[in-house]
């Protein structure tokens, strides 16, 4: 790769991009910059994304660089790609994953049809790392474990990877925050982005009763078969959740769903052994290295059923329809529609990832 290379730079107004800029720069490129701006397709009460503040960070930094900054607007896209996946997801009574999808679809899909096919390289501040070996290039774990994102960037192609650039893959948000200040960047403790950008100030049961509404149906005990309470739709409700129920004399936890008849099972107790598993499948995986997967035989790998510091042990079997998972450890609420990412043994490369199912 050379400084002379073509680089757009996806920048946010936080902490991690504006650093990912400087240490681009320091490696002699001059990346043109750019803002996705998404939102609601049509009006919505109380969204607010904060986005003309990331605007206005971005703005200084990209002066600060003496750099081109640009504003892309991807809202119909994003809110026709990622917020309908979402809705659809949770009206078959799954878990979704929106910033997967987002990643997937968006920042690495959409841009790249609308700009990025105009550079050579697309860079983003995301903790992780492109290792290059002989046979391609591949997503592997930032040197931060806390903060490593790979688990949001497994669903990307192989075409997607071969032209990324995660900048501040090989060093620690401690030493991103460093450099920030050092540098006196205006974000430089700016709080990380938390939760999902297009629900903005609504709470997420809010979001859900404006896209799908309300409708009665029972809390039912899981072992006993008996009503605990109402609810007003399962589609508020995910495997494994705890809070938010609003029942009398738990805990309680959720363990699964009945769709057609709008039951929410649900057991009780500090740590019921129904809301653990350690069985799951991964149906129509993205694998994203070349390894022999040798069909039913297995292989022992670590994995991850949400984005977490801590790895799992695990071994993988390959059959017709992709992958089953033996965990080595229970893991608590394996919830069908959320995403499992495995990786090698020694926690390094992203391997296989996949929508779950039990």
């Amino acid at each position: 790769m050379s400084s002379k290379s073509s680089v757009a730079l996806l920048i946010s107004g936080g902490v991690d991009s504006a650093v990912a800029l400087k240490r681009l720069v320091e490696q002699g490129f001059e990346p043109d910059l750019f803002y996705i701006a998404i939102g609601p397709e049509h009006d919505f009460a109380g969204y607010d994304c904060k986005m003309e503040e990331d605007i206005d960070l971005c703005k200084i930094i990209a002066k600060r660089f003496g750099l081109k900054f640009e504003i892309i607007p991807l809202h119909n896209e994003y809110w026709q790609m990622v917020v309908q996946y979402h809705v659809e997801t949770l009206k078959l009574g799954r878990t979704p994953n929106p910033d997967l999808l987002c990643n997937q679809l968006i920042k690495f899909g959409a841009f790249e049809e609308k700009v990025g096919f105009k550079y050579d390289y697309v860079a983003t501040g995301h903790y992780a790392s492109i290792k290059e070996l002989e046979n391609g290039r591949f997503l592997h774990t930032a040197k931060d474990k806390v903060k490593d994102q790979t688990y949001f960037l497994a669903m990307l192609s192989q075409m997607q990877l071969k032209k990324l650039l995660f900048p501040i893959g090989d060093i620690t948000k401690s030493e991103v925050r460093k450099i920030a200040t050092e540098n006196d960047f205006p974000n430089a403790t700016r709080k990380d982005s938390q939760g999902i950008c297009f629900i903005g100030r609504n709470n997420y049961s809010d979001f859900v009763e404006h896209l799908l509404g309300k409708k009665k149906g029972d809390f039912i005990e899981i072992n006993t078969g008996k009503k605990i309470g109402e609810h007003d739709g399962h589609w508020f409700y995910t495997v494994g959740q705890r809070k938010g129920l609003g029942l009398s004399g738990g805990p309680w936890f959720v363990i699964k769903k009945n769709i057609e008849e709008n039951i929410v099972f649900i057991a009780n107790g500090y740590e019921p052994k129904e809301v653990y598993g350690d069985k799951l499948f991964i149906n129509n995986p993205n694998i994203l290295f070349p390894i022999s997967f040798e069909e039913n035989q297995a292989m022992d790998v670590t994995m991850k059923i949400r984005h977490t510091p801590t790895f799992s042990k695990a071994k993988i079997i390959k059959n017709k329809s992709g992958f089953s998972v033996q965990t080595e450890d229970l893991q608590h609420g394996i919830a069908p529609g959320q995403f499992a990412v495995v990786y090698d043994e020694n926690m390094e490369f992203v391997l296989v990832a996949g929508e779950m199912d039990i």
